[in-house]
Protein backbone atom coordinates (compact mmCIF):
# COMPACT_ATOMS: atom_id res chain seq x y z
CA UNK A 1 0.00 0.00 0.00
CA UNK A 2 1.27 3.37 -0.77
CA UNK A 3 0.72 6.47 0.86
CA UNK A 4 -1.48 7.56 -2.08
CA UNK A 5 -3.95 4.91 -1.59
CA UNK A 6 -4.73 5.62 1.81
CA UNK A 7 -8.47 7.41 1.96
CA UNK A 8 -9.81 8.71 5.11
CA UNK A 9 -13.61 9.45 3.93
CA UNK A 10 -13.89 7.04 0.64
CA UNK A 11 -17.67 7.83 -0.56
CA UNK A 12 -19.98 5.58 -2.63
CA UNK A 13 -22.56 6.71 -4.28
CA UNK A 14 -25.22 3.65 -4.52
CA UNK A 15 -28.58 4.22 -5.91
CA UNK A 16 -29.86 7.57 -3.52
CA UNK A 17 -26.77 7.29 -0.90
CA UNK A 18 -23.83 8.48 -0.30
CA UNK A 19 -22.29 5.97 1.91
CA UNK A 20 -18.78 6.58 3.75
CA UNK A 21 -16.97 3.46 4.20
CA UNK A 22 -15.87 3.54 7.93
CA UNK A 23 -12.31 2.28 9.37
CA UNK A 24 -14.46 0.47 11.73
CA UNK A 25 -16.00 -1.50 9.43
CA UNK A 26 -19.39 -0.24 9.13
CA UNK A 27 -20.86 1.71 6.76
CA UNK A 28 -22.63 5.71 7.75
CA UNK A 29 -24.99 7.59 5.50
CA UNK A 30 -24.73 11.18 7.25
CA UNK A 31 -27.89 12.52 5.52
CA UNK A 32 -29.78 9.98 6.66
CA UNK A 33 -27.96 9.61 9.62
CA UNK A 34 -27.98 5.94 8.88
CA UNK A 35 -25.34 3.28 10.13
CA UNK A 36 -25.36 -0.18 8.51
CA UNK A 37 -23.52 -3.06 10.35
CA UNK A 38 -23.36 -6.69 9.30
CA UNK A 39 -22.16 -10.24 10.83
CA UNK A 40 -21.65 -9.44 14.42
CA UNK A 41 -21.99 -13.21 14.74
CA UNK A 42 -22.87 -12.44 18.75
CA UNK A 43 -22.39 -15.89 20.92
CA UNK A 44 -19.99 -17.36 18.56
CA UNK A 45 -17.66 -18.79 21.16
CA UNK A 46 -20.44 -19.93 22.98
CA UNK A 47 -21.64 -21.93 20.19
CA UNK A 48 -18.41 -23.83 19.51
CA UNK A 49 -18.00 -24.25 22.64
CA UNK A 50 -20.95 -26.18 22.54
CA UNK A 51 -19.22 -28.51 20.15
CA UNK A 52 -15.89 -28.97 21.29
CA UNK A 53 -13.79 -25.71 20.58
CA UNK A 54 -13.01 -24.24 23.72
CA UNK A 55 -12.23 -20.43 22.58
CA UNK A 56 -12.17 -17.45 25.59
CA UNK A 57 -16.09 -16.49 25.41
CA UNK A 58 -15.18 -12.52 25.54
CA UNK A 59 -15.72 -12.21 21.29
CA UNK A 60 -19.37 -10.59 22.50
CA UNK A 61 -18.28 -8.23 24.68
CA UNK A 62 -15.17 -7.19 22.39
CA UNK A 63 -18.12 -6.85 19.48
CA UNK A 64 -20.52 -4.52 21.78
CA UNK A 65 -18.05 -2.56 23.12
CA UNK A 66 -16.55 -1.82 19.65
CA UNK A 67 -19.81 -1.00 17.98
CA UNK A 68 -20.19 1.21 21.06
CA UNK A 69 -17.79 3.40 20.29
CA UNK A 70 -18.52 4.00 16.69
CA UNK A 71 -22.22 4.94 17.74
CA UNK A 72 -21.11 6.91 20.69
CA UNK A 73 -18.40 8.46 17.60
CA UNK A 74 -21.61 8.82 14.47
CA UNK A 75 -24.47 9.33 16.49
CA UNK A 76 -26.89 7.45 14.23
CA UNK A 77 -30.39 7.47 14.40
CA UNK A 78 -30.56 4.19 12.60
CA UNK A 79 -29.01 1.15 12.17
CA UNK A 80 -29.12 -1.94 9.87
CA UNK A 81 -28.10 -4.80 10.87
CA UNK A 82 -27.31 -7.24 7.85
CA UNK A 83 -28.07 -10.72 9.42
CA UNK A 84 -26.38 -13.15 11.34
CA UNK A 85 -26.60 -10.74 14.18
CA UNK A 86 -26.06 -13.76 16.33
CA UNK A 87 -24.10 -16.80 15.56
CA UNK A 88 -27.09 -19.12 16.01
CA UNK A 89 -30.91 -19.04 17.15
CA UNK A 90 -29.51 -19.96 20.88
CA UNK A 91 -27.36 -17.30 20.88
CA UNK A 92 -29.60 -14.63 22.61
CA UNK A 93 -30.72 -17.22 25.32
CA UNK A 94 -26.57 -17.56 26.59
CA UNK A 95 -25.58 -13.98 26.41
CA UNK A 96 -24.58 -12.58 29.87
CA UNK A 97 -26.30 -10.21 31.55
CA UNK A 98 -23.92 -8.01 31.17
CA UNK A 99 -23.65 -8.23 27.78
CA UNK A 100 -27.62 -8.29 27.16
CA UNK A 101 -27.70 -4.56 29.22
CA UNK A 102 -24.56 -3.31 26.90
CA UNK A 103 -26.98 -4.49 23.93
CA UNK A 104 -29.96 -3.06 25.46
CA UNK A 105 -28.11 0.62 25.74
CA UNK A 106 -27.10 0.08 22.22
CA UNK A 107 -30.76 0.11 20.90
CA UNK A 108 -32.02 3.00 23.42
CA UNK A 109 -33.18 5.85 21.37
CA UNK A 110 -32.75 4.76 18.15
CA UNK A 111 -34.23 2.90 15.33
CA UNK A 112 -32.88 -0.77 14.97
CA UNK A 113 -33.68 -2.98 12.04
CA UNK A 114 -32.46 -6.59 12.09
CA UNK A 115 -32.06 -8.50 8.63
CA UNK A 116 -32.39 -12.16 8.79
CA UNK A 117 -29.44 -13.96 8.06
CA UNK A 118 -28.34 -17.59 7.28
CA UNK A 119 -27.28 -17.76 11.28
CA UNK A 120 -30.48 -15.98 12.75
CA UNK A 121 -33.23 -16.45 10.39
CA UNK A 122 -35.88 -15.96 13.74
CA UNK A 123 -33.79 -13.15 15.55
CA UNK A 124 -35.43 -12.27 18.89
CA UNK A 125 -38.15 -9.26 18.29
CA UNK A 126 -36.97 -6.52 20.98
CA UNK A 127 -39.54 -3.76 21.45
CA UNK A 128 -37.34 -1.23 20.30
CA UNK A 129 -36.35 -3.07 16.65
CA UNK A 130 -37.57 -4.52 14.00
CA UNK A 131 -37.39 -7.72 12.42
CA UNK A 132 -37.50 -7.59 8.16
CA UNK A 133 -36.15 -10.09 5.42
CA UNK A 134 -34.35 -7.19 3.73
CA UNK A 135 -35.46 -3.45 3.59
CA UNK A 136 -35.49 -0.93 0.78
CA UNK A 137 -34.15 2.53 1.86
CA UNK A 138 -33.16 5.49 -0.71
CA UNK A 139 -33.54 3.16 -4.16
CA UNK A 140 -31.36 0.61 -2.27
CA UNK A 141 -31.72 -2.72 -1.03
CA UNK A 142 -30.26 -3.75 2.16
CA UNK A 143 -30.18 -7.75 2.72
CA UNK A 144 -27.65 -10.04 4.14
CA UNK A 145 -26.68 -12.55 1.17
CA UNK A 146 -26.11 -10.78 -1.80
CA UNK A 147 -28.07 -12.21 -5.27
CA UNK A 148 -26.02 -12.87 -8.43
CA UNK A 149 -28.53 -11.09 -11.00
CA UNK A 150 -30.01 -7.95 -9.55
CA UNK A 151 -30.99 -4.81 -11.40
CA UNK A 152 -31.15 -2.71 -8.13
CA UNK A 153 -28.66 -1.24 -6.20
CA UNK A 154 -28.03 -3.68 -2.85
CA UNK A 155 -25.95 -3.56 0.46
CA UNK A 156 -25.46 -6.69 1.94
CA UNK A 157 -22.70 -9.15 4.03
CA UNK A 158 -22.77 -12.43 3.86
CA UNK A 159 -19.20 -13.34 2.39
CA UNK A 160 -16.68 -11.97 4.88
CA UNK A 161 -14.54 -9.87 2.19
CA UNK A 162 -11.08 -9.83 2.54
CA UNK A 163 -8.12 -8.14 1.02
CA UNK A 164 -4.42 -9.53 0.61
CA UNK A 165 -1.57 -7.42 -0.82
CA UNK A 166 1.96 -8.01 -0.75
CA UNK A 167 4.70 -5.51 -0.84
CA UNK A 168 8.44 -5.34 -0.39
CA UNK A 169 8.50 -9.01 1.00
CA UNK A 170 5.78 -9.20 3.53
CA UNK A 171 1.81 -9.72 2.90
CA UNK A 172 -0.49 -8.05 4.66
CA UNK A 173 -4.23 -9.56 5.04
CA UNK A 174 -7.02 -7.44 6.00
CA UNK A 175 -11.44 -7.16 6.09
CA UNK A 176 -12.64 -4.86 3.28
CA UNK A 177 -15.52 -3.45 1.66
CA UNK A 178 -16.10 -4.47 -1.56
CA UNK A 179 -17.76 -2.40 -4.18
CA UNK A 180 -19.13 -0.80 -7.64
CA UNK A 181 -21.49 1.56 -9.05
CA UNK A 182 -24.35 -0.78 -7.97
CA UNK A 183 -23.44 -3.03 -4.81
CA UNK A 184 -21.29 -2.75 -1.63
CA UNK A 185 -20.91 -5.98 0.37
CA UNK A 186 -19.56 -5.07 3.79
CA UNK A 187 -16.52 -6.57 6.04
CA UNK A 188 -17.70 -8.89 9.06
CA UNK A 189 -17.79 -6.89 12.19
CA UNK A 190 -17.50 -9.94 14.99
CA UNK A 191 -14.91 -10.44 16.41
CA UNK A 192 -13.94 -14.10 15.14
CA UNK A 193 -15.41 -13.78 11.61
CA UNK A 194 -12.51 -13.87 9.98
CA UNK A 195 -13.02 -13.53 6.25
CA UNK A 196 -12.88 -14.68 2.49
CA UNK A 197 -10.44 -13.62 -0.21
CA UNK A 198 -11.81 -11.02 -2.49
CA UNK A 199 -10.58 -13.04 -4.94
CA UNK A 200 -11.87 -16.21 -4.49
CA UNK A 201 -14.19 -17.48 -7.00
CA UNK A 202 -17.82 -16.88 -4.30
CA UNK A 203 -17.26 -13.49 -5.34
CA UNK A 204 -16.56 -13.85 -9.71
CA UNK A 205 -20.46 -13.82 -10.60
CA UNK A 206 -21.06 -10.75 -8.02
CA UNK A 207 -18.60 -8.53 -9.68
CA UNK A 208 -17.71 -10.30 -13.16
CA UNK A 209 -13.91 -9.61 -14.89
CA UNK A 210 -12.96 -8.24 -11.46
CA UNK A 211 -14.35 -4.59 -11.48
CA UNK A 212 -14.66 -3.63 -8.54
CA UNK A 213 -13.10 -1.57 -5.49
CA UNK A 214 -11.47 -2.60 -2.01
CA UNK A 215 -11.36 -0.88 0.77
CA UNK A 216 -9.38 -2.01 3.33
CA UNK A 217 -9.94 -1.68 7.15
CA UNK A 218 -6.26 -0.83 8.34
CA UNK A 219 -5.95 0.33 12.17
CA UNK A 220 -7.70 3.97 12.05
CA UNK A 221 -8.06 4.49 7.84
CA UNK A 222 -8.74 2.74 5.03
CA UNK A 223 -6.96 2.37 1.92
CA UNK A 224 -8.77 1.95 -1.45
CA UNK A 225 -7.75 -0.31 -4.28
CA UNK A 226 -8.12 -1.78 -7.21
CA UNK A 227 -7.95 -5.57 -7.94
CA UNK A 228 -4.89 -5.25 -9.79
CA UNK A 229 -3.01 -5.08 -6.31
CA UNK A 230 -4.41 -7.44 -4.88
CA UNK A 231 -2.99 -11.37 -4.34
CA UNK A 232 -5.12 -14.76 -3.88
CA UNK A 233 -4.33 -16.38 -0.53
Amino acid sequence: MNKESAQQSAILSIGGLRLTPDASGVLYESHEKLLIVSDLHLEKASSLARRGSLLPPYDTLDTLKRLSLVVDRLRPQTIISLGDTWHDTHGPSRMSDDNAAIFTALRKNMDWIFITGNHDPDPPHFSSARVMDEIQMGGVHFRHEPKIKITEPEIAGHLHPAAKLRAKGRSIRRKCFISDSTRCILPAFGSLTGGLNVLDKAFDPLFPEQKFLTHIVSSDQLFTVGPQSLVSD
